[in-house]
């Protein structure tokens, strides 16, 4: 499972309308895929419908896929959004990740 936190769940909602996606009906896409400063990084996007094999879950209103692969990286996780002076943006709170580089952009297990 992956959970959203109430000020990343605002965001979403913002974005997904701003670029035409329903939040009704469209999903936000929740990926890992190889690279960054520590091995993995983390991949969003908005997507219009599920591939074979994705993982569908609903959390605080907000539909999230994720792929087979990346599933077993994010068991866990909480998106979240800081708009804070580190920086603004998603935020992965990822129980897995053994190490993460100081930007939070990538992790390692």
């Amino acid at each position: 499972m992956i959970k959203v936190s109430e000020t990343a769940k605002k965001k979403v909602v913002e974005l997904m309308q701003d670029e035409g996606y329903n939040t009704a009906t469209d999903y936000v896409r929740v990926g890992v895929k190889s690279g960054g400063c520590s091995g993995l990084s983390y991949d969003l996007n908005f997507d219009k419908q599920q591939q074979d094999g994705d993982k569908m879950f609903e959390d605080n209103g907000v539909k999230i896929i994720v792929d087979k692969k990346s599933f077993l990286y994010l068991i866990g996780t909480t998106l979240e959004y800081s708009g804070g002076l580190n920086g603004t943006g998603f935020v992965f709170n990822n129980p897995n990740a053994n190490r993460t580089c100081g930007c939070g952009e990538s992790f390692s297990l």
